[in-house]
């Protein structure tokens, strides 16, 4: 290698070790799991939100670290650290409760705002509903949360927010926000899971009742589930959902 070549190769060693390294973005560094074991505010049951919280930011950051967003993942595992290292994070949040309403509309699908948005149940080649009960393999837990739920007249009812799983001789239910005609992000309709039908390509649920009949159905307030313990709320409610079977 001629003079020339070793100072061309120098300079470009100086130049490269004068850039700032590319963060890595090693989600482990966040210690997430470690803190909620060993923070009490984190391991007090009415705080689960907070952990919820924590961990959906976590998920954020894996998504950008899957798509080679080195940077704005690591940005994420930095608020996750200050975060943890809160003396509270309940005092954090902000207390503007009109600013969090547009906030928490913002998050909903605009096809779900929209309301009363006909879907294809009607084209020549849609496929037959399948019962819940009659539905092979059975259904797993991510393609129900998040999925949108329908009319029997194909009409955008909302989306699945929680899955509440029956104990001894009770009801499996699907918690649905009514993002259709409804407020949204204010509450909730509960709908007995077996009284559900599916698409064949899983994509959409569907109840057994027009959207007219959806007025007659009680809501919930979000997070509020204490209609659990009420067998004559849920034997009321439970029987709005019981329309025809829909082929």
């Amino acid at each position: 290698m001629n003079r020339q070549a070793k100072i061309v190769l120098a300079a470009s060693v100086l130049i490269i070790s004068a850039l700032p390294a590319r963060a890595e973005c090693n989600i482990s560094d966040a210690k997430l799991e470690e803190a909620i074991l060993q923070k009490p505010e984190l391991r007090d049951g009415a705080n689960r939100q907070m952990v919820r919280d924590l961990r959906a930011l976590r998920d954020s950051a894996f998504i950008l670290w899957s798509y080679a967003r080195h940077d704005d993942c690591e940005r994420v595992l930095a608020s996750i650290r200050d975060l943890i290292a809160s003396p509270s994070m309940g005092n954090l949040g902000d207390n503007d409760e009109d600013e969090a309403d547009q906030q928490f509309a913002a998050r909903e699908p605009m096809l779900e705002r929209g309301g009363a948005v006909i879907g294809r149940r009607e084209d020549a080649d849609a496929k037959p509903l399948i019962d819940i009960d009659e539905l092979g393999p059975g259904l797993r837990a991510d393609e129900i949360l998040g999925a949108e739920v329908r009319s029997s007249d194909d009409k955008i009812i909302g989306e699945v927010r929680n899955v509440v799983i029956g104990t001894k001789d009770r009801e499996d239910y699907v918690v649905v926000a009514s993002g259709g005609f409804f407020t949204v992000g204010k509450d909730s309709i509960v709908v007995p899971l077996r009284s559900l039908q599916i698409s064949q390509g899983r994509e959409s649920f569907y109840l057994r009742i027009p959207e007219r009949e959806m007025r007659d159905v009680p809501l919930m307030p979000d997070q509020d589930y204490s209609w659990l313990s009420d067998d004559a709320w849920r034997k009321q409610n439970d029987a709005l959902f019981q329309g025809p079977p829909r082929n």
